[in-house]
């Protein structure tokens, strides 16, 4: 029988039972299960093994799940513990849609456990179409969001993962799409460590995530998913990872059609293999039977990439009885229930960002008359979902939930006014203001206008996904396209009570706007439950919160070449130009005083930092406040970012109510980076500053407010500390 090899008693060792079922392998079987679309072994019991799976913001293309906002808007929530619960959730439904269809003999696509998920690469451009995926631009925020969802999805069973997560893609790595499969990613040492690094390193080291994506460029002259120096130096040497890594789809395809590195697809698989990479998405893999014929490869190598793989299917108790796998038992019925959608809707609700609010226009209130909603996203159920989405059982638009906020007491008048994008007369000469009359009318019969714009997935997204963008994925340009922006102004000539609020997944240059529109709400890309979160904002049954994980520039002409990843003159940390609006902004219905920052003023080197502040919410309304510490160095003996976030806090506050947040910064905290990529924590003298934003000129403008800061001085000698 089957069941009496030893692989499959699970009261033995893993690695017994690892290295029992190896054995019982050919070559030809043992490359089958290296292929994201792993054969089944009906001699062993094995059944069929799909490895592609996704849950960027719920779990994707496998039918009905409940469907969370973009990764970029999650972001805005500053709010670790809540994406924990997002992705405990997705962990969740992914456990009940996958046992459900295993059960039934689906086995295919989209079904599995292991999700590539998630994305934590350095949002360093705006222009990139797949920065929507990620955490933003800054290391740490992508690092503590990335931990948390990482968390959120493997579990804490001390035996089973509940799902397998993978940080992706490893490294260097965010545009151009056009130019991805062939692109050489150059970057410094010292940029590599300091701002490339950190996230991934923090999902290995602080998370344990079991699955590592490499990317389809090269860095430094090496292809990712066949890097000496990515995979095996930093990865499994330096951090010590012991999980498994999976090539980005056709990158080992790439590795000789594009990358030109070797010369055949035995050659490919024989390089990427031997330097890590254990699993490929794609059809290279097939070609490790004659590299070992060839003298490429040998079956011992492959047979240490096959045993990370299988380690992965073991801890997911995929060869053991249901009975044994606490998760194997959630109930089908928790897929997209009423407290999963629950959770969308306060998600979305965080991770919107009130950036303008002149004269406190927000929140409308309720006893208007008529109120118009108008623009291409108002109605348009594309913009709530972004890219690598599952199947919602009801999406919320914008028009949908401020009528259902308001009808039938007020009278809800709609006009789309413009698409996204045309700019150009028609094929039978229909102009591309048509929409503008019909705007304008309803516009004119209303106590309060609310505007709904920005761009889609359709413009911005992964290469060939975003079918409309100009730049094949990313984007060319930042301002809002078509006659978006024309609508507007003739809109607000009017001279009614105005609100923009922009659906996008990366920066837009809303200059005009921003002078001329009373009030603009960043929504993202926001999920199901968008158009619910969105009404509740704007008419003031929830105060929000959200923050900018990304700056928002002024122009394209404040940006270094896309082809550039040198740091310079990149993200808040080392731009010297003014922006729109900055990383970490975004305003309240309440206001919120800072008081009493302590910290030692000594301390020596190899100590953590305690950092202390009293906050108090000042105003009418309860709300949340995002408490954000920033480090600058003083003294440093090499070149530093002007300052950098190294903690944040997101808190309720009560009318009056005041609190005590405390930060505990590590060494590691307060190292600096030298050329050499080195992690050095030096003696000197460190600036703390903490507050509701970042300590620069244009947030102080925007808000009003200036962080405390404090002075610390490092005492003792220098200390290198891991990379």
């Amino acid at each position: 029988m089957v069941y009496t090899m030893l692989f499959r008693r699970t009261d033995l060792p893993l690695e017994e039972r690892i290295a029992d079922l190896i054995s019982r392998m050919t070559l030809e079987e043992k490359v089958s299960q290296m292929i994201y679309d792993s054969a089944a072994i009906p001699h062993l019991g094995i059944e069929e093994y799909n490895w592609w799976n996704e849950c960027l913001h719920g779990v994707a293309r496998a039918g009905v799940a409940t469907v969370f906002p973009q990764a970029i808007g999650m972001a805005a929530s500053f709010n670790a513990p809540l994406l924990q619960k997002v992705a405990e959730v997705t962990a969740t439904e992914a456990r009940a849609k996958h046992h459900e269809a295993a059960r039934r003999g689906d086995r295919g696509i989209y079904k599995g456990l292991t999700f590539w998920t998630p994305n934590v690469n350095i949002f360093r451009d705006p222009r990139w179409g797949r920065g929507q995926e990620t955490y933003g631009e800054d290391p740490h925020l992508t690092a503590e969001l990335g931990i948390a969802f990482v968390r959120g999805l493997q579990g804490d069973d001390p035996k089973y993962l509940k799902t397998a997560a993978c940080a992706k893609h490893y490294a260097v790595h965010s545009g151009p799409e056009s130019l991805r499969h062939s692109f050489d990613a150059r970057c410094s040492q010292k940029d590599l460590y300091e701002t490339y690094l950190p996230a991934f390193r923090a999902l290995v080291v602080d998370a344990d995530v079991e699955s590592v994506m490499g990317a389809y460029n090269r860095t430094n002259g090496e292809p990712c998913c066949a890097s000496p120096t990515l995979l095996q130096k930093i990865l499994r040497e330096d951090w010590g990872f012991e999980g498994h890594v999976v090539s980005d789809c056709g990158a080992i395809y790439d590795i000789h059609a594009h990358h030109k590195v070797t010369n055949s697809p035995e050659e490919s698989a024989a390089l990427a293999v031997k330097n890590g990479c254990d699993l490929n998405c794609g059809r290279v893999y097939p070609a490790l039977r004659e590299a070992v014929a060839q003298g490429l490869i040998s079956e011992e190598e492959i047979d240490q990439a096959l045993a990370r793989l299988l380690r992965t299917k073991f801890k997911l108790g995929l060869f053991d009885p249901e009975e044994e796998v606490p998760f194997a038992n959630v109930p089908y019925e928790v897929v997209a229930c009423p407290e999963h959608r629950s959770l969308a809707r306060e998600m979305a609700r965080q991770s919107m960002v009130l950036l303008k609010n002149e004269n406190n226009l927000l929140p409308l209130g309720t006893d208007l008359k008529t109120v118009a909603v108008i623009g291409p996203n108002a109605d348009a159920r594309k913009v709530l979902l972004g890219n690598y989405f599952g199947t919602s059982t009801q999406l919320v638009t914008a028009l949908d939930g401020i009528r259902r906020k308001l009808e039938p007491d007020c009278k809800v008048l709609f006009a789309e006014g413009c698409d996204l994008t045309t700019t150009k007369p028609g094929y039978w000469g229909d102009s591309p203001k048509s929409g503008f009359a019909e705007a304008l009318a309803v516009a004119e019969r209303a106590d309060a206008v609310i505007m709904c714009m920005g761009i889609s997935p359709d413009l911005e997204g992964e290469e060939g996904a975003a079918a409309n963008s100009d730049g094949g994925g990313d984007r060319i340009g930042l301002d809002l396209p078509g006659m978006q922006e024309e609508l507007i102004k003739e809109v607000a000539a009017l001279g009614k009570p105005l609100v923009l609020v922009l659906f996008s997944g990366s920066p837009l240059t809303v200059n005009w706007a921003h002078e001329h529109v009373p009030a603009i709400i960043q929504a993202w890309y926001p999920g199901e439950e968008g158009g619910n979160a969105l009404a509740d904002i704007i008419f003031g049954d929830y105060n929000p919160a959200g923050r900018l994980p990304i700056t928002f520039v002024k122009s394209v002409d404040q940006l270094p070449p896309f082809t550039d990843y040198a740091m310079a003159g990149r993200t808040y940390r080392f731009s010297e130009e003014k922006p729109l609006y900055p990383f970490g902004y975004g305003l309240s219905y309440t206001t919120f005083a800072y008081s009493n920052l302590q910290a030692p003023p000594e301390l020596a080197i190899g100590q953590d930092l305690v950092v202390q502040v009293d906050v108090e919410n000042t105003g009418q309304r309860t709300g949340d406040e995002v408490v954000q510490l920033y480090i600058k160095h003083l003294s440093a003996s090499v070149p530093t970012p002007r300052h950098s976030l190294q903690g944040f806090a997101r808190i309720p506050l009560e009318p009056g109510e005041k609190r005590t947040v405390t930060f505990r910064l590590s060494p590691r905290q307060l190292a600096v980076f030298d050329e050499d990529g080195r992690c050095l924590v030096e003696p000197g003298v460190v600036e703390i500053f903490v507050g509701g934003s970042q300590p620069d000129p244009r947030s102080q403008e925007l808000t009003g407010e200036k962080p405390l800061s404090i002075r610390v001085k490092l005492e003792g000698s220098t200390v290198e500390l891991p990379r």
